[in-house]
């Protein structure tokens, strides 16, 4: 859980399969493994009979999948989708996947990511005599393929994918194919696999621990993957760029049992929370994380000081996704409804509050609040990335300047707002070497665009280069 229990969410988790008679189930628990990827909605679509079958609704994979839906899936292959809106918004019409229908066959699409040049791609179109059925930024590669003029499938998509900017990660499947493919920085995580003959491919390893398959290795940024009877082949539609994986993933996205590009999440997380006991050690009697995503790195920074660890916060499991609020009092209480003190812990004592980001600084003040409630004699706040100060356009719902503490006050200024007795951000170089990834680029291969302003790609252009300094005068 963020600082902010809705201040961040990722747009989505994608996992498909090739090659296995129960395809449709081996997704549905898939797609219940990238849960924590978006609560909005999901679906399923299966295929590899000479037909393409479809379920989608809102809600959890649990409440979509609940009345014997997925044994009229039949279909050696599969794809599916778990979603979280943020390009284009939310409702039926934008779940995933995406299913269209024509003369020349089925396609269907299920996409992790944004698009930056979504809009402007759109206009095109639409002044080409396309018409569109959703709001989605994802229904946009549809009709750049149906538009192309390559003769084949595969080389259509290729040149559909070329026009497309951002960050994208896309699993396309037809009645006799599917294509796997990773925009050229390789801004979200997406990992190939096997089990037993079937191929698999999953926005996180965690999918494939679910089902028993075993891990092959990383989707390359610019790849393009097509499996079908024949077997597998990979081409590329993009050359090689400097990778850009997004630093929220390690910090927040991803389960603490994935594995992103080759590193462990948990480790990752317990590295970030020693980095920030270097940085900013504090005198205090228990370290408490905020959870989930915050329990490693808390762990690492009770290891890295001997201050005890302790569960000073747990969280409710069981409320639902949507909270009735009908006035301000019941907004209020929507935070202890998720999350309750420990009195017994953290009463009486000088408490390190941790968690993996501030985005408005609303609910860090509830919960520093809800701490001193309890009985905390004073609460410190240490947070396991740098401050979010400039928006994301790829694929994070962090749209404006105007809505981040962070991009509008100081560290100082914060830490009054949130009311705590102590405040300490991780530097971005603590950031990169606690991850620890390989990479000879000044960023470690990593976004860092919202803590920096310094975007992988042109925004709203058509120009792709390495990190852009973009003014707020260009949106």
């Amino acid at each position: 859980m963020l600082a902010e229990i809705k201040g961040l969410n990722e747009e989505c988790g994608i996992f498909g399969i090739w090659g296995h008679e129960e395809a449709a189930t081996l997704t549905y628990y898939g797609l219940h493994s990238l849960q924590h990827r978006g609560q909005e909605g999901a679906g399923i679509v299966v295929g590899g009979n000479g037909t393409l079958q479809f379920h989608k609704g809102l809600g959890l994979v649990t409440e979509v999948f609940s009345r014997g839906e997925l044994e009229k899936l039949t279909g050696m292959a599969a794809i599916g989708h778990v979603r979280y809106s943020t390009a284009g918004g939310g409702g039926y019409a934008n779940v995933q996947p995406l299913l269209f229908r024509s003369q020349g066959g089925s396609l269907a699409l299920a996409h992790n990511g944004n698009l930056v040049n979504a809009d402007e791609l759109r206009f095109r179109l639409e002044q080409q005599g396309s018409i569109f059925q959703t709001t989605s930024d994802t229904e946009v590669l549809a009709h750049l393929i149906k538009r192309s003029g390559e003769p084949i499938l595969k080389e259509r998509i290729k040149e559909a994918l070329t026009h497309l900017r951002g960050a994208f990660a896309f699993l396309i499947l037809t009645e006799t194919e599917m294509y796997i493919a990773l925009d050229p920085h390789g801004f979200r995580p997406l990992s190939l696999g096997r089990l037993g003959e079937a191929y698999v491919v999953a926005s996180e390893t965690c999918a494939f621990d679910v089902i028993g398959a075993t891990y092959e290795r990383e989707v390359e940024p610019g790849e393009l993957i097509m499996i079908n009877k024949q077997g597998i082949r990979s081409e590329r539609f993009a050359p090689r760029v400097s990778r850009s994986i997004c630093s929220m993933e390690y910090i927040y996205f991803a389960r603490p049992d994935s594995n992103v590009d080759g590193i462990n999440i948990h480790t990752a997380r317990k590295n970030l929370g020693k980095q920030l006991a270097f940085e900013a050690p504090v005198e205090a009697d228990v370290v408490t994380g905020v959870p989930d995503s915050s329990i490693s790195v808390a762990i690492g920074y009770a290891e890295a000081t001997g201050i005890p660890y302790e569960l000073g916060l747990i969280k409710n499991r069981y409320v639902g996704r949507t909270f009735i609020q009908p006035s301000q009092a019941l907004r209020e209480q929507g935070v202890k409804m998720k999350l309750s003190p420990v009195r017994g812990v953290v009463a009486g004592k000088r408490v390190v509050m941790v968690d993996d980001s501030i985005v408005r600084g609303t609910t860090s003040k509830r919960i520093v609040r809800m701490l001193r409630e309890a009985g905390a004699t004073e609460v410190h706040v240490r947070i396991s990335s740098p401050p979010i100060t400039h928006p994301c356009f790829y694929g994070i719902d962090t749209s404006t300047k105007a809505e981040l503490i962070a991009a509008n006050h100081t560290i100082e200024e914060i830490r009054q707002l949130i009311e705590a007795d102590s405040l300490a951000f991780l530097s971005q170089e603590g950031l990169l070497q606690a991850i620890g990834r390989s990479n000879d680029s000044k960023n470690c291969g990593q976004c860092l665009a919202c803590f920096t302003g310094q975007y992988p790609t042109k925004i709203g252009g058509e120009h792709v280069g390495a990190c852009v300094q973009t003014s707020w005068s260009e949106y």
